[in-house]
Order: structure tokens, then sequence, then C-alpha cells
């Protein structure tokens, strides 16, 4: 067998370098890189890469390394690797999201603490040779209330901290069940009764376009007046200007950010507050957390290159490539269907069961089963994809059951999804026209032929003569174009469904208008 090569571009210790030395068919390269030209031109035959965020692996790079098989990232974070030119290349791409659970953990409590007790503005001031002791009088956390946002692996440790501290800990996570609530020590509640309670906030959620700007606008305006905030998740989760006002108007009494959008930041108006805290990205940044991250990295791109698999890749499914080919637009028809309940869910979901018929769908329900998963955790995870979705789904404590069949429905190729929670039932089911075309064709028992695509509206409605012209005179009052209107009802005179592909995004005043409308039960908007 022929040696490996790995191009180490940054600095992973002598622990994760000597791993290396004892894997026979595996020989490293160590050299400090940061600029993507220099990348391209050192990676034209290696078969791994491991970066920190010292360097971006573009396209380029990608397209560059001819030989190339996995890219790895020491630590969690993959913004600075193009996963799409990669997995369209066949290279995996691993990364090691354990590492620094406990270091970002503890960083979020101390920059907690540091803002209860004003540690930071009193070191200042004594270094200033001054003795304000009057001036620094803080507060203890004893018997606060913490709101965690977020109850993956960080937020879930930081709950288990704070137990000695005596606090108590309500979490909001879309996909945090009763079980696993009780497991970690939370108490689960909405996001808005987390706002309204907690005298402190801590972010641990991934970036998504659903947690952009969590923490800006309205919603701080339903903060607990005299909250302090904590983020050590990603920059964009908060915004800076609302925060700013909203510590200017004093319903904010402190905030704590070792994370931002840009890094590193602009300057900001707000970093000159004397209750802001900030620190450079440090969440990672402990001995032992670099050195985990780079034992876990290398243990993983090993385990790639010597066996083809390995824990924590994020693109490629272990699937022959014909059968692949065969189930790509079934594996599209069940994420969407994923994401569609995703956001027809009305909170945690305990439960999801996957019907699948067609002519591959037994050598490929696990892929299929993974598709779904992404599709259905994404709003709330981001990072969701086939190959973790599993994974994911079991940390949240949702069950899944996948199941085969001939009998199912009058098409040849079709996906049937039941999700459940608390809440109650959710029932979808999509099908392939003419073996290529997704369509979701029932929904909640209503029968339907709707493409399932882009921005959508369902409105349920009563089924009386009037309604679908109201819809589109309100929607083009609005200045938004109709691309597909679809209908299914119950019964005549009964419950309708009605659903429309919009082609740009409803504004909440385009809601509002819509759900005024004579016979109008509900209305919801929907991205696919």
């Amino acid at each position: 067998m022929s040696k490996s090569k790995v191009l180490i571009t940054c600095d992973l210790g002598a622990a994760a370098l000597d791993r290396f030395g004892d894997v026979e068919n595996v020989d490293v390269i160590v050299e400090n890189i940061k600029d993507v030209e220099t990348l391209a031109a050192r990676a034209t035959d290696v078969n791994g890469i491991i970066v920190r965020s010292n360097v971006k692996v573009t396209s380029e790079v990608i397209a560059a390394s001819k030989a190339l098989k996995v890219i790895g990232r020491a630590g969690i974070g993959v913004d600075n690797i193009d996963i799409s030119a990669a997995t369209k290349a066949g290279v995996a791409v691993v990364n090691a999201p354990s590492g620094n659970t406990v270091t970002t953990a503890e960083h979020a409590v101390s920059m907690m603490l540091s803002m209860a007790r004003r540690i930071p503005q009193a070191s200042a001031s004594m270094k200033e040779d001054k003795w304000e002791k009057k001036r620094f009088m803080g507060t203890e956390v004893r018997s606060k209330i913490l709101g965690i946002i977020g109850a993956g692996r960080i937020g879930s440790t930081v709950a288990g901290i704070v137990k000695g501290l005596r606090m108590r800990v309500l979490c909001y996570d879309p996909f945090l069940t009763a079980e696993r609530a009780r497991d970690i020590g939370v108490e689960s509640v909405d996001l808005d009764t987390l706002l309204a309670a907690a005298d402190f906030i801590t972010i641990h959620t991934p970036l998504t376009p659903d947690t952009k700007d969590l923490i800006g606008g309205e919603n701080l305006h339903k903060v607990k007046e005299g909250v302090f905030i904590v983020n050590c998740a990603r920059g964009p989760i908060v915004n800076l200007d609302d925060l700013d006002k909203a510590i200017e108007a004093g319903r904010v009494a402190g905030a704590a950010l070792d994370v931002f959008e840009v890094e590193p930041p602009p300057h900001h108006k707000l970093f000159e507050r004397e209750n802001v805290i900030l620190t450079p990205h440090l969440g990672a940044s402990t001995v032992e957390a670099q050195e985990s991250v780079a034992l876990e990295i290398a243990e993983n791109v090993i385990s790639y290159l010597t066996t083809g698999v390995s824990p924590n890749t994020l693109n490629l499914p272990s699937l022959p490539a014909e059968v692949f080919a065969a189930l790509e637009k079934q594996m599209t028809l069940a994420g969407s269907l994923g994401l569609l309940g995703a956001q027809l869910a009305e909170g945690p979901i305990s439960s999801a069961t996957i019907q699948l018929k067609g002519e591959r769908v037994e050598e490929g329900k696990d892929i299929l089963t993974s598709a779904f998963l992404a599709g259905l955790l994404t709003p709330a995870v981001g990072d969701a994809n086939i190959v973790n979705a599993r994974t994911i789904a079991e940390e949240r404590g949702i069950s899944v059951s996948t199941a085969t069949t001939t009998e199912l429905g009058d098409f040849t190729d079709i996906v049937a999804v039941e999700i459940s929670g608390a809440w109650g039932v959710s029932r979808l089911q999509g099908a392939l026209f003419n073996s290529r075309d997704p369509r979701l064709v029932s929904l909640d028992g209503f029968r339907i032929d709707a493409v399932p695509r882009g921005e959508m509206l369902l409105l349920y409605n009563r089924d009386v003569p009037g309604v679908i012209g109201a819809i589109g005179k309100t929607l083009g009052e609005n200045g938004i174009n109709i691309s597909g209107l679809y209908n299914g009802r119950e019964a005549i005179g009964g419950r309708a469904l009605t659903l429309v592909n919009i082609d740009t995004p409803a504004k909440a005043e385009t809601i509002d208008a819509l759900s005024k409308l004579p016979n109008m039960l509900s209305v919801k908007c929907v991205k696919l």
C-alpha cells in the first residue's frame, strides 16, 4: 500500500504529530501557511490537509489538489472550507467538535461571573492606582435565573457547571425534548419566556438564517430589565447596534462578547461602554483544548485515510456511487419534507417516522433517512447534513424509525413522514413525478399537488367562493408575485388548504393582511 501524505498547515502540537508518527502508511508535512496561493501550490500532491482558522481551503485549492481525499479542521467551525467544492470533488471534510466543549463553556461562565462582579473594570481601576471599592458593587449569581439559548454540547456543559453555583437554568432549543431537559437539569421553555425571565443569558446556538440577529430588534425589548448577555457562539447572532441601544435604555445591564461578525472587529461605540467586556475569540484558547482538538482531528484524518470512514465527516455518505445517483432526487424530496416539517412543528420534536417506496430504497433507506433528518434539523442546528444528522437527532432525544414498502400510494417513488411531539402530529407525503420532479402530494390529510420549493405560503381557510381570489388580490396589492398555487379540501364547504409559491418573501404586514381575510383560518410562511 502506498503511503498517504498529509499537509499540516498550522501548529498541532507534539502529541498530534506523535500520533501521526505511529501510523505506518501516513507521512506528514508541517508548514505554517496563511494564504490561499501558498496552500494551493503546496497541496498539489497531498492526500490530506489540516487547518485551523489560519487559512481558507477554497475551491481553487481543492481543484489544484488532484490527490486530495480529506480536509481536516482542527476545531468546530468550517467557515474557511468550501464544503460544496469538496463534496463535488469527492473530498471528505472532517472536524473536531468535542475538543473545545469544556473550555468554551468555562469561558462563557467566566464571562458571566466577570460581569456580575465587575472584575475587569475593578482590575483596570486598580492599575490606575485607584481604590474604588464602592464603585464596583456586584451581584450574586446564586438563585438567579440563567437562560441558555442552545442545548448542544456546549450549552449542556454550561448547564452542568452552573448547577454548582445554585442557579436556576432555563433553556430554549427547538429540539430539546422533555427527557433531555431532565437529563441535563434544565427547564425547557420558549424563547419569549426565557427572555422575560432570565437574569443572565448565554448563547450557544449555531449561526443560521433564523439565529442571525436573534439577540436584537424586538427580542431586546422582551428581556427582563437589568439582564446580562454573554455571546461565545457566533458574532452575528447578536446585533451590536441594537444591543448598544438596549444598554443605553437600561434594559440590558451589561454584555460580554467573545465573538464578532468580522474578526478582528472594526471599532464600535458599544466597545467603549464600561459595562461591556470583550475578549478576542478566546473560547477555545486553552492549552488543554488546543491539544484535545489536535488529537481529535489527527484521529479523524488517520481514520479516513486508512479505512475510508471517519467520525465527524460533514459531507460524504457511505453509499455506492450508482445507488447515490439513483436516489439523488428522492434525497432532495426527503430533505424538503424534513425542512417543511420543522417549520410546521409547534414545539420540540420527539419522534419521526419515515416510510419509503421506490426501486432502490432498501439499499438507500439510511441515506434517505439522513437526508430527511438533515432538513428537519437544519433550522435549529444549522450544520446538519446527511452524515451527522442521525447523531444530532440522537443527541436531542429524537426517536427515528424507517420502513420500506411497496404499497404506499399510487406513485412509484414516495417519501412519507410523520413528525410528532407534545404539541401533536404532522404528516407529510411527497412523490417524484416521472422519477425526477419532487411534489408534495399530501399534508395532514389534505391531498395536494404542490412544488416544494422556495418561499411558500400555507393558508388554511373555509372552502367557500372568493377565498382564492382574495388571496391573489392581497398578494398583488403587496407586490408579491405568485409562481404556483395549489388547493386541497376535506369536503365541500369544509376546511381547505391553499399552498402558494411566491417569488419574494412575505413581510409581516402581508401575513397580517392575509390573516384578516374573511374565512381565513390561519396563515404560515415557510421557506424550502
